[in-house]
């Protein structure tokens, strides 16, 4: 593992510490998500020196709240929003083939075909699961890869989905597309991806009095202020874009999910799609992931001053159970859960509509003092969104830079599929970290307890923590628990685990100080 892509808070003092030195940069990107480490990635790989300030950790917000899909665009199609569809489809392809292959595998997702689901409705969804056909197609993924939609019998579906409703089932319907293994842990990758091109990842940076040619960082660790100045700057705060660009309004729209065991569902091994009732495009999903199922989503407007972290209200919640039970023999309750989620999505305010209606489009908004705004689009295309981002920056200010390379840069850990089956490593480490599970085995090449789960009930283990800590920048018990590893899904379990989180930060106290 080369030591250009490890970050740990003696890296970020040392950086700081040369910011110093020469304050001048040719990009300083502001927002530590996925759209922001996209910008730096894509800006350093070009050739250009880099800043990235996040005030909090990197995936704090938005990037770490998704349903966890890199999805095709289908849900596009319905509204003919073809060019968004299709540039969705593209993006999946370059994520799933070559960009990060061992964080996403292809997940088959079934819409069971019950009483309640009509012929119409069933060859509604039928007809889209072909036009996802036909993206995947022009996107060149190939069928191997993420195979054809097609229709299962009663009996299939059962496998896909034991806990399914038998009475009137006549089969269901299938369609494949991405799922990540942590939405986190592709934020991280290009994160240290970018770090090994050169840019300094600092987070614990709140960038305040931002023109288009600097800002003032503010360490919130040491309570000390870092003058900056840069070239350009282009402000990837997702939902705070405004407090960063004040002629930039952002709608924010919740997207929650549910946690519940994966017992709950009886060892669910697809996606289960679950139509809303009265509307023809909008659908319940319940999605396995390490153990847990992920029921969701939402899409409702949140007005108002943006929380650090949003919260579920109680309608969400009863809509997700009320839907999803509707396909289920046993119906679930909220005594079933592990916990909730929120997320809102950064949309382009239009005006008008529905949340749901908006444009998931994004666009890049040049201030005439201020920096350059990427805002609205969608995890998926977050490759796509930085290398919009940076174009105008180089266009804007003339910066000289090479062209976009990230189509075929492979993040941190991203190998073939057969390179990956062949790792010497158990597969839950390969899922998570690809080519570097066998780093995290070697953690723990003195004391093999350390391959020990941390607490009753969970995989994940001390060699992990340990791992956080030093190569992945994590500078407190929240970073391991809450954005590297996910065990904060679950109150209970965060609670259990608290306690190793923070011998690992005491182990490695001379990498965190």
């Amino acid at each position: 593992m080369s030591a250009l892509t490890s970050l740990n808070s003696r890296r970020r003092n040392a950086e700081i510490t040369d910011l110093g030195h020469e304050p001048t940069v040719d990009v300083l990107v502001i927002g530590g998500g996925v759209t922001g480490v996209g910008v730096a990635l894509d800006a350093a790989s070009r050739g250009l020196s880099v800043v990235l300030a996040e005030r909090h950790d990197l995936a704090y917000g938005t990037s770490r709240w998704s349903s966890k899909l890199v999805h095709g665009g289908l849900r596009y199609l319905a509204s003919g929003r073809v060019k968004i569809a299709y540039e969705s489809a593209v993006e999946r392809g370059t994520l799933i083939e070559r960009n990060a292959p061992h964080l996403i595998r292809p997940l088959p997702q079934v819409v069971p075909l019950l009483p309640s689901t009509g012929l119409w409705r069933a060859g509604l969804i039928r007809t889209g699961y072909f036009a996802g056909d036909l993206l995947r197609m022009a996107a060149r993924t190939p069928s191997h890869t993420l195979p054809r939609s097609h229709k299962v019998t009663s009996v299939q579906m059962r496998s896909y989905a034991p806990t399914i409703r038998t009475a009137g089932l006549r089969g269901g319907l299938v369609f494949w597309d991405g799922q990540l293994v942590d939405d986190s842990r592709l934020v991280v990758a290009i994160a240290r991806t970018a770090a090994g091109y050169g840019a300094k990842i600092l987070t614990r940076c709140a960038a305040t009095d931002v023109t288009d040619h600097g800002a003032t960082l503010h360490d919130t660790v040491t309570d000390t202020d870092i003058p900056i100045r840069a070239r350009s700057v282009i402000n990837a705060s997702g939902v705070w874009a405004s407090q960063v660009a004040k002629d930039v309004t952002v709608r924010p729209s919740r997207g929650t999910h549910l946690v519940f065991p994966r017992e709950a569902f009886n060892g669910l091994a697809a996606g289960l799609t679950v139509p809303v009732g009265g509307e023809t495009s909008r659908f319940v999903f319940a999605l396995p992931a390490d153990g847990r199922v992920y029921v969701g989503l939402t899409d409702e407007d949140a007005p108002g001053p943006i929380p650090d972290v949003p919260r579920a209200t109680e309608a969400e919640i009863d809509f997700l159970i009320d839907t999803i039970n509707t396909a289920l023999a046993k119906p679930l309750s909220r005594e079933d859960m592990l916990g909730t989620y929120s997320g809102l999505r950064p949309l382009v305010d239009t005006g008008s509509g529905q949340a749901s209606d908006v444009s998931r489009k994004h666009a890049i908004i040049a201030s005439a003092n201020g920096p350059i705004t990427v805002i609205g689009g969608k995890l998926t295309t977050y490759r796509r969104m930085a290398e919009d981002a940076v174009d105008a920056a180089v266009e804007r200010h003339g910066l000289h830079a090479r062209a976009c390379v990230t189509k075929n840069l492979p993040l941190v850990g991203a190998t073939d599929r057969d390179t990956l089956s062949m790792i010497p490593a158990p597969p839950r480490l390969v899922r998570r970290y690809g080519t570097e599970a066998v780093k995290v085995l070697n953690m723990a090449a003195h004391n093999p307890t350390l391959l020990e789960p941390v607490a009753v009930g969970v995989d994940t283990t001390m060699a992990e923590f340990l791992f956080a800590v030093q190569h992945e920048g994590a500078l407190d018990e929240a970073d391991i628990l809450d954005r590297r590893t996910r065990l904060g899904l679950s109150p209970a379990d965060r609670e259990a685990a608290a306690p190793s989180a923070r011998g690992a930060l005491l182990s490695s106290d001379g990498i965190h100080h």
